[in-house]
């Protein structure tokens, strides 16, 4: 399973490294130290987390904002649901939850599961799906 540093998880979270942090510390989202000493957070402990805080109402702590510019919305898988032929992608991105349907065959080529990043870009309704690069 995928695991994310804390810098990577405030961007994904949409968030400074620092709220994270205070998260952690408080307990509100699980982290272990890698070989190296440094924090990390499981992929599915943050895939849980981002679906959390975003139904809490995302805290607004001066945070980069989303926004549709480019029309590129990074973020983090939180469920896929594979049919016999479709599948149903969702993607936390800070704030926005966004719901891709695509085929099976698309999921298992990109290897897309939850807690892994993605970035959905949308064009009219047409949500489109983009494996991060550092996989």
């Amino acid at each position: 399973m995928r695991s994310y540093t804390i810098g990577r998880a405030a961007r994904l979270l949409g968030v400074s490294p620092d709220t994270v942090r205070r998260w952690a510390d408080a307990g509100r989202l699980p982290t272990r130290r890698d070989e190296a000493g440094k924090r990390i957070v499981a992929g599915a402990d943050l895939a849980a987390f981002a679906v959390t805080l975003a139904a809490d109402g995302a805290e607004d702590d001066g945070g980069e904002a989303y926004t549709s510019t480019r029309n590129a919305f990074p973020g983090i898988i939180t469920a896929v649901k594979l049919g016999d032929i479709a599948a149903q992608v969702e993607i936390q991105a800070g704030p926005h939850r966004l719901v891709s349907l695509v085929t099976r065959e698309a999921v298992e080529e990109l290897g897309l599961a939850v807690g892994m990043e993605a970035t959905a870009r949308v064009k009219a309704t047409s949500v489109h799906i983009d494996r991060g690069n550092d996989q």
